[in-house]
């Protein structure tokens, strides 16, 4: 397998996983505020795992 393959599908999985993760802490947290922004937090993490997948792909492409 390629070294770039493995890191997009464990990207790929490490936002999925945040992604669920979110929508846990999001509903379970029931009226509970705090709950309930610990939710939206983990939601956060998404777009910014993406972004780092994004740089370390470019960074390995202008290596090569």
């Amino acid at each position: 397998m390629k070294p770039d393959t493995l890191l997009k599908g464990c990207l790929f999985a490490a936002a999925m996983i945040s992604l669920v993760l979110s929508i846990v802490i999001y509903f379970g947290a029931g009226d509970d505020i705090s709950g309930r922004l610990n939710g939206i937090y983990v939601g956060v993490w998404v777009p910014s795992i993406l972004s780092l997948g994004a740089l370390l792909l470019a960074a390995r492409k202008s290596d090569a």
